[in-house]
């Protein structure tokens, strides 16, 4: 596995439908198609998606996110810079938390200081701009991946009702 690989199968779910092509993603993704292509393959491979690589097995990454991705693809806050709120700093999140402490991708034209995460992949930002439901599952992702005991338990209810819920077609 890949970290666009968890972005790819993200955006399937965040398109709430099945006939969706290549392109679809590759340009909501700002990913090329070859590695859309192979990142299917992998998580087909993975037992992630179905054979035919167009429905995610949704409980099979719920159960990923919630218990591997902080140990596959884990992430250390860094300097502090300006950028795009993420992680407990997402706009949806600050209902449940308050902090003064803040995560952003790094971004010069971002509106918020705090401690830089690195975006899973290199278009992440472009993408999380242009779709908000998107947007909202890349930032529960990050609290998983950098975030206290009581921010996760959080972040793994919030993906779970939407990764669970949502129709699949």
């Amino acid at each position: 596995m890949r970290p666009q690989d968890i972005a790819i199968l993200l955006k399937i779910i965040a398109l709430k439908r099945v006939n969706w092509q290549l392109k679809d993603i590759s340009n909501a993704l700002h990913i090329s198609i070859s590695e859309v292509s192979e990142s299917l393959n992998r998580s087909q491979f993975a037992g992630l998606l179905d054979f035919y690589k167009k429905r995610v097995n949704r409980n099979a990454l719920a159960e990923f996110l919630e218990h591997g991705i902080k140990y596959v693809f884990p992430q250390a806050p860094g300097a502090l810079v300006r950028g795009v709120a993420t992680a407990h700093s997402h706009p949806y999140l600050k209902k449940y938390f308050s902090s003064s402490q803040h995560y952003v991708w790094a971004d010069r034209n971002g509106e918020t200081l705090g401690q830089a995460i690195e975006p899973l992949y290199e278009g992440q930002l472009k993408a999380v701009k242009e779709d908000p439901d998107y947007y909202k599952m890349m930032a529960l992702v990050d609290v998983i991946r950098v975030g206290k005991v009581r921010e996760i338990n959080v972040a793994n209810k919030e993906l779970k009702h939407i990764i669970l819920n949502e129709p699949s077609g």
